[in-house]
């Protein structure tokens, strides 16, 4: 049985199917590079896996994935496959062994953790010479037009509904605190050529319009829907571009964690 852990900032187990339907989809060079840091390809860490869609990523470098998510509904939407096993389980305390994990992965996730019990727990689960990576991405670009409408509904319409941690991600991590050896990265995007319909339903996973629905009745997204169709045109699909940003570095597990806000 499923055990979900009753105290985290749940912003998304609500949309867990249509987050596994809507989100961009990672690049597997981007996990190729991941896994040629590290000396041994035997156990990954997915930490807040989501829908799974990393750790499947990650399946394709590692003999095994360990995909933890704090939200047992997210856990249900997850993708299946052979070498990953999913696991309800916060961040902070994942229940893995101890030096077990050569990588620990973090997509779109490590904004919302205690860093402290967390980076914590990252050095008791890792090997040596293992490696953390938190990564996530920025606002897509679809053409001017698109993208000043998106502007405007970002900051304007459900601006005040982000939740605060959304800033480390406007500040693409580089305020982060992360007391690690740091790598240098490489410059990566996700690249998707999706329809108008898939964009409106990608739009209605963002927690601010969770929050928007919540306090107001209504939806958002209906606000700009009409625009962005206009905008749109008749072109079936649009080439959707994210900026990746990331922070990756050794753990060196021997060392001890010092407090870091």
């Amino acid at each position: 049985m499923l055990e979900a852990h009753p105290i985290f900032q749940d912003h998304f187990s609500d949309r867990a199917e249509r987050y596994a339907r809507y989100r961009p989809v990672y690049p597997p060079p981007f996990f190729r590079w991941l896994a040629s840091l590290v000396v041994r390809r035997d156990t990954a860490w997915d930490c807040a896996t989501g829908n799974g869609q990393a750790a499947v990523g990650l399946a394709a470098f590692f003999d095994r994935v360990m995909a933890t998510d704090a939200s047992e509904e997210q856990i249900r939407y997850a993708q299946l496959h052979d070498r990953v096993r999913y696991r309800v389980a916060p961040a902070e305390s994942c229940g893995l062994p101890d030096r077990s994990v050569d990588l620990v992965s973090v997509a779109a996730g490590i904004h919302w953790f205690d860093f402290d019990a967390f980076y914590c727990e990252v050095h008791r689960v890792t090997r040596p010479g293992a490696v953390l990576a938190a990564y996530a991405y920025d606002l897509f670009e679809a053409g001017p037009d698109i993208d000043r409408i998106i502007a405007h509904f970002y900051t304007k319409v459900v601006g005040p509904y982000w939740p605060k941690q959304r800033a480390w991600v406007e500040e693409r991590y580089r305020t982060l605190p992360f007391p690690f050896q740091e790598l240098a990265a490489p410059e990566l995007t996700m690249q998707h050529d999706w329809t108008l319909e898939r964009l409106i339903g990608y739009l209605g996973t963002w927690s601010s319009v969770r929050k928007y629905r919540e306090a107001t009745g209504t939806d958002p997204v209906e606000i700009v829907r009409a625009d962005l169709a206009l905008a749109w045109g008749t072109a079936p699909t649009r080439r959707l571009v994210w900026p990746l940003f990331m922070r990756v570095g050794y753990v060196h597990p021997d060392n001890e964690v010092k407090h870091v806000i």
